[in-house]
């Protein structure tokens, strides 16, 4: 008898859910890529290319593809807007999901996906934050978790972009949430795995600069951006988050603590390879975030569909995934009033008196 396989259905099939779509269908042994959707035409050319032969059903409506017969489970990557409008009609079809991060550039409909999600506990919901998939990234924690460098105290991240001439970026920024939202979530995440899950924001300051994309300032978004956030542990994170790197892509993270420091990345490459010129020495790095993470998504989707298929834990909470987005929209709103705002012991947002 055949091991059983997680019927898993693609919504969106831009540049990353082209990814999740072949990761599912090619390199999740455990799982059978039946379904996907997406309203775009080119999209769907690709699909039929790409996907169709190999038996996935294309849609053109999303609600139609979740009540195709024997599906189990749907991954979201839409653009973020219906993110937690997929992920809740998905749960309500009682269908696993893993949803691409944020669930929402909102805290209160990131919160109503977590709602949706406690109505039905045998469900596996989870937001997709790709780095705690990342082979040097667990070894860090778990190496921290081990009392290698005593108490965590400060987390230093940054995602750094390869400058993308494009536009995208400008376009994208209309509904992404701001460079906070979109780009260091990931940096806050981190910083909220590393210093524990339930970590309670404290306050949080930031500011920022158009320095090659002045056509964001429409958006009240920038193309590079700094933020401190203070815990009430006792801990503070500092985020860097840049469009413009010349050389490629540039994520690295620092954790240090009362007895020594961890880094990640600190010294990003593609490979081993040095490469001697008569100008000097050099090595080349990934071009984009997937040129990074890609064994970090591969190892994510497959152990999305072990979690769901064993009824295992997932491992992450998804109420983090709120907790993210609250810090990264407050990051923005400090972006853009260039006030520091600060939160009291239960999360509740203080509004300090003018003097």
């Amino acid at each position: 008898m055949a091991p059983q396989k997680l019927q898993i259905a693609c919504a969106g099939l831009g540049r990353m859910g082209k990814r999740h779509a072949l990761h599912f269908l090619n390199r999740t042994p455990r799982a059978q890529l039946v379904a996907a959707s997406t309203p775009d035409e080119s999209e769907i050319q690709w699909a039929k290319q790409n996907l169709e032969p190999w038996g996935v059903r294309i849609y053109t409506s999303y609600e139609e593809m979740i009540k195709q017969e024997g599906l189990q489970a749907v991954v979201i990557a839409s653009v973020t807007t219906v993110h937690a409008e997929q992920a809740i009609k998905a749960i309500e079809a009682n269908l696993h999901v893993l949803c691409e991060k944020p669930l929402s550039t909102s805290v209160e409909i990131s919160q109503s996906v977590v709602d949706a999600a406690s109505k039905k506990p045998s469900l596996k919901v989870m937001c997709g934050f790709s780095r705690r998939f990342d082979t040097s990234y667990r070894d860090a924690f778990t190496k921290m978790d081990n009392g290698l460098i005593g108490r965590p105290s400060i987390f230093r991240s940054q995602t750094c972009d390869k400058l993308d001439p494009s536009g995208f970026f400008v376009a994208y920024a209309e509904f992404s949430g701001g460079i906070f939202v979109d780009c260091s979530i990931h940096d806050i995440d981190l910083a909220l795995w590393f210093f524990g899950q339930d970590s309670r924001v404290k306050s949080v300051v930031s500011s920022g600069i158009t320095a090659v994309q002045p056509e964001l300032r429409k958006h009240k978004d920038v193309d590079n951006a700094v933020g401190i956030v203070e815990f009430w542990g006792g801990q503070i994170a500092y985020l860097f988050c840049s469009r413009m790197m010349a050389a490629g892509q540039d994520d690295a993270t620092e954790i240090i603590g009362t007895d020594g420091k961890l880094q990640v990345n600190a010294q990003p490459m593609s490979n081993l390879v040095n490469i001697y010129e008569a100008g000097g020495v050099k090595r080349e790095i990934p071009g984009d975030y997937y040129g990074r993470f890609e064994q970090a998504f591969v190892t994510e989707a497959n152990e999305f569909t072990a979690c769901c298929l064993d009824n295992t834990k997932l491992p992450m909470k998804l109420s983090g995934a709120v907790q993210a987005v609250k810090i990264g929209c407050a990051l923005q709103e400090s972006l853009n009033s260039g006030k520091k705002i600060n939160f009291d012991e239960t999360g509740r947002r203080l509004e300090l008196a003018v003097l």
